[in-house]
């Protein structure tokens, strides 16, 4: 037997082994597909026929999932036209608009007889009522007469996706055998279990779903999921208890952080708002030309001229204490907690998920404990801010820390450097770009916090958004918009900024 005799007799056998069942046909088929690179079409009738079931029976969930929403989509609409009430909605609201009708015609017979002023107006009235009640039942009579093209139109998708599995399915499973002959991990063959499961989820999606869209009167409960509202009452009670126990057990310590909060936030506010306006301007002004160059500290003294021509200057500083108060616990807090977990990779596999989670809670809803363990006002404005803005400090830390080239910490605990001359010298220093960019977005997170603060009794900049978004006034809301904007762009360019000049 010759090399490439045996050659082709070992990749024979390898797709015996994978295929399972119509091995020939199978490396007949993947012989065609290895000719040429990327997709080949070629035709899997069987595929075609059952479409995701034939998927979910060689393991390729992937395609599965795209070809049953496709097909559950056309049963569908090949259902809507066959069994379903297209017009029940319109003639619904007719029905209620003819009551409605019949009502007015009593009253307008009513004010006749009494000789009403309100008769004219009641006339109108029915009229606009007859109107509608015509609308709605044209409405209902064209929706009934698209049945048909619903169900050509979900006969057009439903050949056109088999007609794509059954391209596709070839190519796809060819693309599984160069996965597998590396990782044999991997499914392989027709497995029957793989197929009742995919037949099951199948039936489900697309029974269901057709049932639902085209008779929901036949099976009510597709519409609501069925649960019992007293479990949600017994559960909010639990936690409320739990609550009202952590307060009580816990006054002290929440005292304590109030205490601290305040007094932080009372010496920022004497800095910012206390200070004189022309001295704030000339030391931020500074501090942006130092920082960030010319252009920065240009820019800088236009945005705080801004505030205060129209008006914000207080609100903008008393925003800035606020915000400073939250960033500097978090900055405090969130190096050290970043460089701990960068060491201990068990402490911060703990930690993530509670990282996940304060960043995937929507803000307003932080409000909620803070305000029940803080209650509302400043204090409480500065915890929950310190919440949404604390993770990504953290984690650049750690990544930044983590990036640290192992051959430059070798080198230097080869030259005898100890665990704070490693820490403080070389991996800090190293890693200083990204932790920046940590402080940076928690401060800019923080600054995102000043109008959800505001609902609490936080003062500031977002007491103007809030109360153009009550009154509707919107030149209020933009200008107070832009003031808030300024200020995120001072602080982000005084953080971020590399000096120009």
């Amino acid at each position: 037997m010759s090399p490439r005799d045996s050659s082709e007799s070992g990749l024979e056998n390898l797709v015996a082994a994978f295929a399972g069942s119509n091995a020939a046909y199978y490396s007949r088929q993947f012989a065609y597909l290895s000719e040429a690179p990327g997709f080949r079409a070629s035709f899997n009738a069987m595929a075609g026929l059952l479409s995701p079931v034939w998927f979910g029976a060689r393991g390729l969930w992937s395609w599965f999932l795209v070809f049953l929403l496709v097909e559950t989509f056309a049963y569908i609409q090949i259902f809507r036209g066959l069994i379903g009430n297209l017009g029940q909605d319109q003639l619904e609201r007719a029905e209620a608009i003819r009551r409605t009708l019949a009502t007015r015609m009593e009253q307008i017979e009513a004010a006749k007889e009494s000789g009403a002023s309100s008769l004219e107006s009641l006339e109108r009235a029915a009229e606009s009522l007859q109107r509608a009640l015509d609308d709605s039942l044209s409405a209902a009579q064209a929706a009934s007469g698209d049945a048909f093209t619903l169900v050509l139109f979900g006969a057009a998708i439903l050949i056109l996706a088999k007609l794509g599995a059954a391209v596709i399915a070839n190519w796809a499973l060819e693309t599984r055998f160069t996965r597998w002959r590396s990782d044999q991990t991997l499914a392989s063959g027709l497995s029957p279990a793989r197929g009742i499961a995919a037949t099951a989820i199948f039936v489900c999606a697309a029974g269901l779903s057709s049932l639902r869209f085209a008779r929901p009167d036949i099976v009510p409960m597709l519409l609501d999921f069925p649960t019992d509202k007293n479990f949600r009452i017994a559960a909010a009670d639990w936690i409320k208890g739990g609550f009202d126990w952590a307060k009580s057990s816990g006054a002290d310590f929440f005292n304590a952080i109030t205490l601290g909060v305040r007094s932080l936030l009372d010496g920022l506010e004497i800095v910012f708002v206390g200070t004189p306006w022309p001295v704030i301007i000339i030391f931020v002004g500074l501090l942006a030309w130092l920082t960030g160059g010319s252009r920065v500290a240009i820019f800088t003294i236009a945005a705080l001229a801004y505030l205060g021509i129209l008006g914000f200057w207080e609100k903008a500083m008393t925003t800035i204490s606020l915000l400073g108060a939250a960033a500097m616990v978090s900055i405090t807090l969130g190096i050290p907690l970043g460089i701990l977990c960068a060491r201990r990779p068990r402490l911060f596999a703990f930690i993530r998920p509670i990282l996940d989670f304060m960043q995937s809670m929507p803000s307003f809803v932080y409000l909620i404990p803070v305000i029940a363990f803080f209650g509302a006002g400043k204090p409480a404005a500065i915890v929950a801010t310190l919440i949404f803005g604390s993770p990504p400090v953290i984690r650049l830390t750690v990544l930044g820390l983590q990036q640290v080239p192992g051959t430059v910490r070798e080198a230097a605990l080869a030259f005898g450097a100890t665990p704070a001359y490693l820490l403080f010298k070389v991996d800090l220093p190293l890693a200083a770009k990204t932790i920046m960019a940590g402080v940076n977005q928690t401060i800019l997170m923080s600054l995102a916090m000043v109008v959800v603060a505001s609902l609490i009794g936080a003062k500031g900049l977002g007491e103007d958004v809030l109360e153009a978004l009550q009154f509707a006034s919107e030149g209020q809301g933009i200008l107070a918009g832009l003031a808030i904007l300024f200020c995120a762009l001072i602080l982000d360019r005084i953080v971020a900024g590399k000096p120009q000049n």
